[in-house]
């Protein structure tokens, strides 16, 4: 065996040979260059990465309290904080949400909405009519003088929440006649519609757009007035009451809406919202009576859209409040919302009032 040795010692230094410090070089260098073709680099991933959209800007100015003013909140007792006990009530009902909160308390608010950190004041009505609301009954300039005044109230009471003026125009309005399309509804013309738009936009304020459907469909409506949702500051609202069946007319038969439409359109202005990158909006549904709006439950709110379920009935302001508590506390949405109606409730009821209401409503329109 011994005479073998140095040939296997030269086989073996051959073999080490083969694994030269040069030949783990080529090696590695192989390696890397393979791997490099199986992943990107880091710039290519970083490439790859969609922009992260920015925040639209919010297209509003809240009316800022004035200087002193003190929060209601601060004022009342905690006794006074109630609403008075009503005829056939034993005692003061106790408070579902605590006083001057508006969301509802099963309810959370994942959008950067209005009504987060705000409260609503709006003016109702159409141009077309002095007798729909009192938007009808003044010149614009006007009109949004009077409206900043009244939201100046609800921030001087609540300064915690400053009042946004909000521009209510009935754009759909519901008829007695079927009308070239045979729905019962007569649109606005949309030079009325931009001229509201840009008041609010020169004025810092928001726009609702209402819509009163007639035999008409939700979505359907909302598809007509889709071009001025897209606008920063324009949001929708739904008068249940006036949609009727083929066979009805509106303001004669009661007319109703399911609440799984009405989720039809919240979702479709959300997915609006999203593309096009808007400000989150609102969807406000109008309800004066149990019946007008059926399967209430499925209407919900997204992280682009918030709801409130606005109580526009009119008459006894006693009434009213009980209703309120009815539709709006007793069956909770995200927020409540509520109407004021200058020439038909008795009395009409005061700021303080309606603040002092289980919950305090996060929207108060006035026809």
């Amino acid at each position: 065996m011994k005479k073998y040795l140095p040939i296997m010692l030269t086989v073996s230094l051959m073999l080490g040979a083969c694994s030269s410090p040069t030949a783990t070089k080529e090696n590695e260098k192989e390696k890397e260059e393979a791997s490099s073709e199986q992943k990107p680099s880091v710039e290519k991933e970083k490439q790859k990465e969609p922009e992260k959209k920015q925040e639209p800007e919010q297209p509003y100015k809240p009316l800022e309290p004035t200087e002193g003013a003190v929060s209601l909140k601060e004022t009342l007792t905690k006794e006074a904080q109630t609403q008075p006990v009503q005829e056939g009530q034993k005692e003061q009902p106790e408070r579902k949400v605590p006083f001057g909160e508006t969301l509802s308390t099963s309810m959370e608010d994942l959008s950067d909405g209005p009504l987060k950190d705000h409260r609503l004041v709006t003016y109702y009505g159409t141009p077309a009519s002095k007798h729909m609301g009192i938007l009808g009954q003044l010149e614009p300039e006007e009109y949004i003088k009077k409206l900043k005044e009244q939201a100046q109230v609800y921030s001087d009471l609540d300064p915690e929440r400053p009042a946004v003026p909000t521009i209510e125009l009935i754009t759909t309005m519901a008829q007695s006649a079927p009308g070239p399309d045979g729905d019962y509804v007569q649109m606005t013309s949309e030079e009325n519609i931009e001229t509201y738009v840009k008041l609010a936009e020169k004025h810092d304020a928001l726009v609702l757009l209402d819509i009163q459907l007639g035999t008409d469909t939700v979505m359907n409506q909302v598809k007509m007035v889709e071009k001025w949702l897209k606008h920063p500051n324009v949001h929708l609202a739904i008068d249940t009451e006036f949609h009727v069946a083929q066979g009805e007319k509106p303001g004669e038969d009661l007319g109703e809406v399911d609440g799984r439409d009405i989720q039809e359109a919240v979702e479709y202005i959300s997915a609006l919202a999203e593309k096009n990158n808007l400000p989150d909006k609102l969807v406000l549904v109008h309800q004066f009576t149990g019946p007008v709006l059926f399967n209430k439950d499925a209407i919900e709110p997204t992280e682009n859209v918030e709801v409130a379920i606005n109580f526009d009935g009119w008459g006894a302001a006693a009434d009213k409040q009980a209703l309120y508590r009815r539709y709006i506390r007793d069956e909770p949405a995200q927020y409540g919302a509520f109407k004021i109606f200058y020439d038909k409730d008795v009395p009409v009821l005061t700021p303080e009032e309606v603040l002092k209401m289980d919950p305090s409503p996060a929207v108060i329109n006035y026809q």
